[in-house]
């Protein structure tokens, strides 16, 4: 599951638990009497797939790699093993795809030139990374022309009711634009909640350039987190740039773009200062001083990973029978050794392999156990066995596959996703995206009668995973999800901690929910849910670290830790595993939604009170943030 997972919001149904309350007789007595050879076969069936994928041979199975390359192999031989077929049309179980594996800056320089002959102003030419570095998603072509500074270059969407426009007042077409990083540092919470949803360099990009911008410059102000400082190239997974050409530039090159106005009252702190309120009404400006020469190297290397895709015909055509196929997938991917900044591992386990037992071997051997148990039974409907590659790095595989699909889109009855489902605690199972048809509620509640489950339903379909891709694509979707864990995007999740007895129950629950729908006279109906507003504005804008890891599978009041980051602000506070935050600098903290809201009111450096309870028992501690870089 990508590293996102810690932002994404939970939202609970509380009447499929209530049925289940009163069938627990009914649930004691389906499992007592459950066929103990069938639920042993499909575990160590589980054990095996999981050992095989987590295992050093595969390397982490980052995509595009030979460790890729050796997990597909094992998905394919077993699909063949269970009677799986290549898509109609195709004699390979493979599909590639290619992705960008990595950004580098190849030598991006900025010069500065005098509009006019001044003192002030000098002819000045700026390289290494220090100085000016290329965002990962520039174009790399040389642009030149008069600069215009665009406040944080922010563009609040009229839908939001919210007037905010840094260009409102501004001419940039032709021009070369210099904004600052982030969003207005002393904006009050229910603005600032607003304006980091639109902060991400990719959107300010893009309003640059819809503006007629030949160019983007990005400073990072005195005020800010990581101030002076460029932006670190991050892991940019779009083959093409973003049609501008773009750099972040240090304090020092910003300080001689604004010495070249000789006007003590127009520095970049200052500047900044201004902005930081918020006001929409004060407004940036030209800067007819100085020209500027942008000339961005992006050097990009290109990669080709692999999804596996088989299916199982159907066995019986009903007439009346529309939306031929129903689909599962999980994703096959995982980190490699964690080279390419998603990994969570301490300095003592950088560059070992990330097995990704439970992220997600967990989830492939559930795929492929649930297709053998709906290999031998009889289908009115073909079975699409979908394995993702490049999950990690931003959703490519299942991307690539709605983009261009190798089966039409509007054939699918449904998309069943499993990404982390090795790791159940308390007999808690998170079912996730429920709200993309009305048939769910009752498909779960009938298939838990056996199961048993302590169901948390969350119709979000807006998560970090593969669910996402479908659901943009108006295909019903459900993800299944154990919840996150100490070992999470770490070496340490490996294949002996991986909870098989319960993986074995989840891949009965599932298949029951798959056959369920698979005999459906009539096909389930997309459901449009809204995209609740992330209040923290998701990690384009969450520019603190705090080192929680928040549990999702549990209904408390407050925030309950599933663990901390080792070595992580809060590991140092004292917080640990099963800790309940209730306050974060006074802010009561009820729910994930009042944490990710509370996390832009901190500051990086500034010990913050943490109200929480272990045990039961009522403490404190201080909590100091870092900066998320």
């Amino acid at each position: 599951m990508k590293l996102e997972t810690c932002s994404s919001a939970r939202s609970a149904l509380t009447a499929v638990r209530a049925s289940l309350f009163a069938s627990a007789c009914t649930l004691a007595i389906a499992f007592t009497t459950a066929p103990a050879a069938a639920q042993t076969a499909t575990a160590s069936r589980a054990k095996a797939h999981v050992d095989a994928l987590a295992s050093d041979r595969t390397e982490g199975r980052l995509s595009g790699s030979p460790g890729e390359r050796a997990a597909s192999d094992y998905i394919i031989a077993e699909l063949k093993r269970i009677g799986a077929k290549p898509l109609p049309g195709l004699n390979e179980f493979r599909i590639p795809f290619d992705f960008t594996a990595g950004t580098k800056d190849g030598g991006t320089t900025v010069a500065l030139s005098c509009a006019t002959p001044a003192p002030s102003c000098s002819p000045r030419t700026f390289s290494g990374e220090r100085d000016v570095r290329a965002l990962s998603f520039s174009d790399n072509t040389e642009v030149s022309g008069d600069l215009v500074f665009a406040g944080y270059g922010i563009v609040v969407p009229d839908a939001q009711d919210f007037g905010y426009d840094s260009y409102a007042t501004l001419d940039v077409k032709d021009k070369i634009v210099l904004v600052l990083r982030y969003f207005p540092e002393d904006a009050d919470p229910k603005a600032k909640s607003i304006l980091t949803r639109y902060s991400g360099l990719r959107y300010k990009a893009m309003a640059a350039r819809q503006r007629g911008a030949k160019g983007l410059i990005v400073a990072t102000g005195p005020h800010s987190p990581n101030a002076g400082e460029t932006i670190p190239m991050s892991f940019d997974t779009a083959l093409a740039g973003s049609g501008v050409s773009a750099a972040s530039i240090s304090a020092s090159v910003a300080d001689a773009i604004f010495a070249t106005l000789n006007d003590r009252e127009k520095t970049l702190a200052a500047a900044q200062k201004g902005l930081d309120s918020a006001n929409p009404h004060i407004a940036g400006f030209a800067i007819p001083t100085v020209r500027v020469t942008l000339k961005p190297s992006v050097l990009r290397e290109s990669r080709q990973g692999n999804n596996v895709f088989g299916y199982l015909p159907a066995t019986t055509r009903a007439v009346s029978t529309s939306k031929p196929w129903v689909a599962l997938g999980a994703h096959y991917d995982h980190l490699g050794r964690g080279d390419h900044g998603n990994s969570l591992a301490t300095k003592e386990d950088a560059g070992q392999i990330h097995h990704g037992a439970d992220d997600n071997a967990s989830g492939s051997a559930a795929v492929l156990a649930v297709g053998e148990l709906l290999a031998k039974a009889p289908r009115k409907r073909n079975v699409l066995l979908q394995f993702w590659s490049g999950e990690e790095i931003g959703l490519l595989g299942s991307a690539a596959f709605v983009n261009k699909p190798n089966v039409p889109l509007d054939q699918l009855a449904a998309y069943l996703n499993f990404d982390m489902v090795g790791r159940m605690q308390d007999n808690k199972l998170i079912l996730q995206a429920t709200g993309t048809s009305d048939v769910w509620g009752r498909l779960v509640e009938q298939a838990n009668v056996a199961a048993g489950f302590d169901l948390l339903l969350q119709s979000d379909p807006y998560q970090p995973t593969d669910v996402a891709s479908f659901n943009q694509a108006s295909v019903p979707c459900l993800n299944f999800f154990t919840g996150t864990h100490v070992d999470y995007h770490k070496p340490s999740d490996t294949a002996d901690k991986i909870n098989y007895e319960d993986l074995d129950r989840i891949v009965e629950f599932a298949a029951a929910i798959a056959r369920r729908v698979i005999d459906l006279e009539t096909v389930p109906i997309f459901t449009k849910v809204e995209q609740r507003a992330d209040p923290g504005g998701g990690r384009a804008g969450v520019r603190v670290f705090t080192g929680t890891i928040p549990d999702y599978s549990t209904e408390v009041k407050g925030l309950l830790l599933s663990g901390v980051i080792g070595g992580g602000p809060a590991d140092a506070a004292g917080l640990q595993k099963g800790d309940v935050v209730i306050e974060i600098g006074g802010q009561t903290i009820a729910n994930i939604y009042d944490y990710t809201y509370v996390l832009e009111t901190l500051k990086v450096g500034q010990g913050v009170k943490v109200v929480y309870t272990r045990n039961g028992e009522r403490r404190e501690t201080t909590l100091t943030p870092s900066a998320r870089k």
